[in-house]
């Protein structure tokens, strides 16, 4: 007897007007950048358009998909190694940004696909060891892989290997990783964001300008004792003065309060008009707010909370572990790469580039999104 499906319409409404939104807010984002640079103002909404229903066609073929099909090694470690050899293959390939595979007139960014890969492979690897999880053997296999992942990624995406990082906390967290091991993963993390952000001149720019940006931390006697001259200090004040690492933000900050509780208006924002950086990439939020006001970004912090709620209900749902484990982690991913883009467009956060999911510009970010709220929405419909 076939098994009756059951949609979670609330989840799945939350997801179509998601994207839906981010096609029309991308349009009154890149509108005016398009026309200049394209002579089309519908340039980047087609494309987006068009990425759309290709995305949309594989979440629906991953919804209708039985996801206990997936728990095998075949696709765990599969999917793992597909996206290692992308991400080295990139390196070459790009090797100025290291981030783009051009195919003609598409670019995939194989870090955004590091995201369903990485959730597949923990929730089959942590499944499976679940009972030993404490075991050396266990935490050597599971730091090779996540390490792996993580450490290619965060040459080029600090703000992707980040994500990458809290997901597989969160779900060795909830499996029961011993909290010793817990910090001593996240001390190793911390080594590798600090040698990924001393590697790349811009990243400690920004930091320094968003936690301290006269350099008061500069003057501390320690510093001065292991640098007397001031070489660091006046390396950061240069690198300031050419990048202004305050600029994004201030424009964001800008916008945000430029729209007040019901904003300006849709298409009547001015922020987006080549004085915003990204506006309709990472920073496509501010538009948000400046054009709908403290409402429309609500509304979109609520479409997440959805997502969350329905994900964790899932969670705690799930006839199995591999379900439970698929859950989290896509509930996980998504909502916190929402969070982080937005902080950092209200400037809670230093400036990163990352993408606020199934809004902003990136057909690889939009196909990699809606592959994982295809995964979780599998999870709900096959629970039996």
């Amino acid at each position: 007897m076939a098994q009756k499906v059951k949609t979670d319409w609330i989840l799945f409404s939350a997801v179509v007007c998601l994207v839906a939104f981010g096609l029309l807010m991308l349009y009154s984002a890149s509108s005016i950048m398009a026309q200049v640079r394209y002579g089309s103002s519908y340039h980047f909404a087609l494309r987006q358009a068009g990425w759309a229903v290709g995305a949309l066609g594989a979440m629906m073929y991953l919804k209708a998909k039985d996801y206990r099909s997936f728990n095998a090694p075949m696709y765990a470690f599969a999917s793992v190694a597909v996206v290692l050899a992308l991400l080295i293959l990139v390196y070459f390939l790009d090797p100025r940004a290291h981030r783009w595979l051009r195919l003609g007139s598409l670019n995939l960014q194989p870090s955004e696909f590091a995201k369903p890969a990485l959730v597949l492979f923990l929730a089959y690897f942590v499944t499976r060891r679940a009972s030993a999880i404490n075991e050396r053997h266990t935490l050597m296999c599971a730091a090779l892989a996540v390490g792996l992942m993580t450490g290619l990624v965060i040459i080029a995406d600090l703000g992707t290997a980040v994500v990458l990082a809290i997901t597989s906390a969160a779900v060795f967290f909830v499996a029961g990783l011993d909290w010793r091991r817990i910090m001593l993963a996240g001390a190793v993390l911390m080594l590798l964001v600090t040698a990924a952000i001393v590697s790349k001149p811009y990243r400690v720019v920004r930091l320094f300008g968003h936690f301290d940006p006269d350099y008061r931390l500069l003057d501390m006697r320690l510093v001065k004792t292991l640098d007397p001259q001031g070489k660091i200090k006046d390396w950061l004040a240069r690198a300031s003065a050419t990048r202004d690492p305050d600029y994004h933000i201030r424009q964001s900050l800008i916008a945000v309060g430029s729209g007040g509780v019901l904003g300006l208006g849709p298409m009547q924002g001015k922020q987006k008009l080549f004085y915003l950086p990204e506006a309709h990439t990472d920073f496509i939020y501010a538009v948000v707010a400046e054009e709908l006001g403290l409402w429309g970004a609500l509304v979109v912090i609520g479409a997440f909370v959805i997502i969350l709620w329905r994900g964790l209900r899932l969670y705690s749902r799930a006839p199995d572990d591999f379900g439970k484990y698929i859950a989290l982690g896509v509930t996980i991913t998504v909502v916190a790469q929402a969070l982080m883009n937005m902080s950092v467009v209200i400037g809670i956060a230093p400036t990163k580039g990352i993408p606020l999911p199934m809004i902003s510009y990136g057909g690889s970010s939009l196909l990699s999104t809606l592959i994982l709220l295809g995964m979780l929405q599998s999870v709900g419909e096959h629970s039996g």
